[in-house]
């Protein structure tokens, strides 16, 4: 039966998070909110109207978020064309592919964004599916972007394995029953994505790569 190993993007495979919380941050910025930098790199990996929500809450001015989440896109595609991949993402996904396991993406990116993303990674011949921001309704926590995945790559949770770098990854692959492995290079302390689910926490790319022979791709 075929494996799936499905991964997040930004902050998993692509040195982007801190981009995103800079870009947000001067998002809010411009329309006038005072929101930590630390608070907003603690909200990477939400869609960007959950993003919105839980940083100025549900008071807020609802009619703002589609200018904010523009606003974002807008300074964010500024950096489209040096977007950095981790060490080793690329060939991490091309040794999976090789020993058997469909790769696919999980991302709340999509459009050009993503096609930055994937140019970044470099791995499009190891790459079976991506399920994108564009093919759900809900993005992570919860867990319709990892279900998706699975069903575009035809495996049932059990023989699946996600990887991500933030709570929200963890929670959106415990919901969708998969088991689900964390990395410590998006910036998240590694007890938290313990705590959300992760069986096992590598540094980044290149160390997961090295321990694929012990961890859950054993």
């Amino acid at each position: 039966m075929q494996r799936a190993a499905v991964f997040d993007v930004d902050g998993t495979l692509a040195d982007t998070n801190h981009l995103h919380v800079v870009t947000w941050w001067e998002a809010f910025r411009q329309a006038g909110h005072d929101i930590p930098m630390h608070a907003v790199h603690r909200s990477i990996g939400l869609g960007s109207e959950d993003l919105v929500a839980r940083l100025l809450g549900d008071r807020r001015d609802k009619e703002q978020d589609a200018e904010l989440s523009a606003a974002h896109k807008a300074l964010y595609a500024q950096y489209f064309d040096r977007l950095p991949a981790f060490r080793d993402a690329g060939r991490l996904l091309r040794r999976l592919d090789h020993d058997g396991w469909q790769v696919v993406l999980a991302t709340s990116a999509s459009g050009p964004e993503l096609s930055a993303l994937r140019r970044a990674i470099a791995a499009d011949d190891a790459i079976t599916a991506t399920a994108s921001a564009d093919d759900v309704e809900e993005g992570k926590p919860a867990p319709e972007p990892v279900e998706h995945a699975l069903e575009l790559a035809g495996v049932p949770p059990e023989r699946a394995v996600f990887v991500g770098d933030t709570v929200w990854d963890m929670r959106a692959g415990s919901r969708a029953g998969v088991r689900c492995v964390g990395v410590l290079c998006g910036g998240i302390p590694r007890h938290d994505l313990e705590e959300a689910g992760a069986e096992a926490v590598y540094d980044d790319p290149a160390h997961l790569l090295a321990s694929l022979k012990d961890g859950p791709f054993a």
